[in-house]
């Protein structure tokens, strides 16, 4: 019976006597020598003992390391030069939550065929809150359209609820004689700062590099941007160096190493979780050292709630004042299109710890929402600098606010 299911009370049933073999040998038996003195024959061929040099038993190899500036700290200071690769590297598997939109490798976003023009980008924006919004303008009674429609389209195409509210107002003052859809349209290019279409980062200190320290949150398209840009200014005979400076997130310098073979632009990094200041140091001292043109630097990926993050990106800019006093380095905000005006929270706050120069719209082609635009310019002031609208290398293109609202309204 079971124990679990034997009463409390009745007694254990003693376990069976373990049966004795007669012919087994005794405890005291001991071996007898003269019982071994023949080997046991056998066909295999006796086993040689291994040695190092038989192929698959040798010891592993110790794997070859890079050298250690100080190896009390672990700062591993790499300087990668173009084309140093003779094969490209596998594409970097990284965590869905921090990944950039596209493929890892460049040559195949280069190969996705996208047409890298704005009208083509925008297709989706024109076909939903545009769309919409141009029919009730034009389709409206003899009185004019429905401007509280007009204000809650404008707010659904992330334009924001008290710009929204703002722009309807201006809007029903106006006497356009292309009627309401004109009025709407001239108030949405008032928003639009303005810029000279020329603008290309140029150093601001004699003999020194310009610098552009790229900002912005892991997921956005950051590293790739950097990518980008450095191809659209080797492309155009600058010379460009990459600081490696988002030590923190994983597998980001083997990202960015992609991109400046791709490029073949020389890349400064560190080891993983070095500190970001002294790469940014050390990519300026080389871009003096050779008389390069140019230095991007990739920064952490932070959310701009972490206090102490942000307070990291201010001592990086610190850094750079430090190390090339005068420089006056461009700082551009990565920011993904369809994250709408939760983007623009973001853009507020690393405004308000860094001082933004300029914006990088990426993922423009993957929202129907092309509103937000309107929205980041009004509220920083700042322009933007380009716009993605594929993933492509030639799909990061220069935004032209006139053919943004053409292209709208087309």
């Amino acid at each position: 019976m079971p124990f679990w299911r034997r009463p409390r009370d009745q007694p254990t049933e003693p376990e069976p006597a373990e049966a004795v073999d007669p012919e087994a040998a005794p405890d005291d038996w001991e071996p007898d020598p003269s019982d071994f003195d023949d080997p046991v024959e056998t066909d295999a061929p006796p086993t040689p003992a291994p040695t190092d040099d038989e192929p698959g038993l040798a010891p592993e190899p110790e794997p070859e390391r890079e050298p250690v500036a100080d190896p009390a700290a672990g700062v591993l200071h790499i300087v990668i030069p173009p084309a140093a690769h003779a094969a490209q590297p596998e594409p970097i598997q990284v965590d869905p939550g921090s990944a950039p939109a596209g493929p890892a490798d460049p040559a195949a976003a280069e190969a996705s065929g996208t047409s890298g023009s704005l009208d083509a980008g925008l297709q989706r924006t024109r076909g939903g809150f545009m769309s919409r919004l141009r029919g009730i303008l034009v389709g409206g009674a003899e009185g004019g359209p429905s401007w509280d429609d007009v204000e809650e389209t404008l707010i659904a195409g992330d334009v924001g609820a008290a710009l929204a509210i703002d722009l309807v107002e201006r809007a029903r003052r106006r006497r356009e004689p292309g009627g309401p859809e004109a009025a709407i349209r001239a108030e949405l290019a008032a928003l639009l700062v303005p810029r000279d279409l020329d603008w290309s980062p140029r150093s601001a200190v004699a003999g020194g590099p310009a610098v552009v320290l790229v900002v912005g949150v892991n997921g956005t398209g950051k590293t790739t941007t950097i990518g980008k840009l450095a191809s659209r200014y080797a492309a155009e005979g600058r010379s460009v160096i990459l600081a490696a400076a988002d030590t923190f997130r994983a597998a980001a310098i083997d990202q960015l190493r992609i991109w400046a073979d791709r490029a073949k632009v020389p890349m400064i990094a560190h080891a993983p979780g070095a500190d970001p200041g002294a790469v940014v140091y050390d990519a300026i001292d080389a871009a003096v050292a050779r008389g390069a043109d140019l230095v991007i630097a990739d920064t952490a990926g932070r959310l701009h709630t972490r206090t102490n993050l942000m307070d990291e990106l201010s001592k990086v800019r610190r850094i750079i004042d430090k190390r090339l006093p005068g420089a006056e380095p461009e700082t551009i905000f990565v920011l993904d299109a369809t994250t709408g005006q939760n983007g623009l929270a973001q853009a507020k706050a690393f405004h308000e710890a860094v001082g933004l120069t300029g914006i990088v719209l990426t993922k423009l082609d993957s929202t129907a929402k092309g509103g937000i635009v309107f929205a980041i310019e009004d509220a920083l002031k700042v322009p933007v600098r380009f716009v993605g609208v594929g993933e492509a290398v030639g799909d990061l293109i220069p935004f032209d606010p006139d053919a943004f609202v053409a292209a709208l309204f087309a």
